[in-house]
């Protein structure tokens, strides 16, 4: 399981024209499943994002995490970041789960990370706009 995070001042995902998750400060996260992810592995994977220093505390070194500052969590499924790109300028998806496994463990995450702070989605499958400002 692969999460890439940004840290953003605000952010949302549309899908036909409407905003199905926004969020204001916290965390943009790109989550992607992977083929041998499990609960265990997104867990793990949850407790790790929320807790990232990445915020600024009062002297402007980054000690705090996204709860310390009261954000939130922006969680949008991303198919591409387990491409393989070793080889040639076409990505492979072979490491990539399933899409109903894929699923799962991306509701999972969401759901686990709902359990510890502000939580928005977006569609998973779906055809997402996502925009940010960090």
């Amino acid at each position: 399981m692969i999460a890439l995070i940004q840290r953003v001042s605000e952010s949302s995902v549309t899908v036909d024209g409407e905003i199905v998750g926004k969020i204001d400060k916290g965390l943009l996260v790109l989550l992607g499943v992977e083929k041998d992810d499990d609960e265990a592995k997104a867990k793990r994977l949850v407790e790790r994002v929320t807790t990232y220093r990445v915020f600024e505390d009062e002297n402007g070194k980054m000690n705090l995490n996204v709860k310390q500052v009261g954000g939130s969590v922006l969680v949008v499924s991303q198919f591409t970041l387990p491409a393989d790109t070793k080889k040639g300028t076409r990505a492979g998806f072979s490491r990539g789960a399933h899409p109903t496994d894929a699923e799962r463990l991306y509701d999972y995450f969401a759901d686990h990370c709902s359990e510890v702070l502000p939580t928005e989605r977006g569609r998973f499958a779906a055809d997402m706009k996502v925009s940010l400002i960090n």
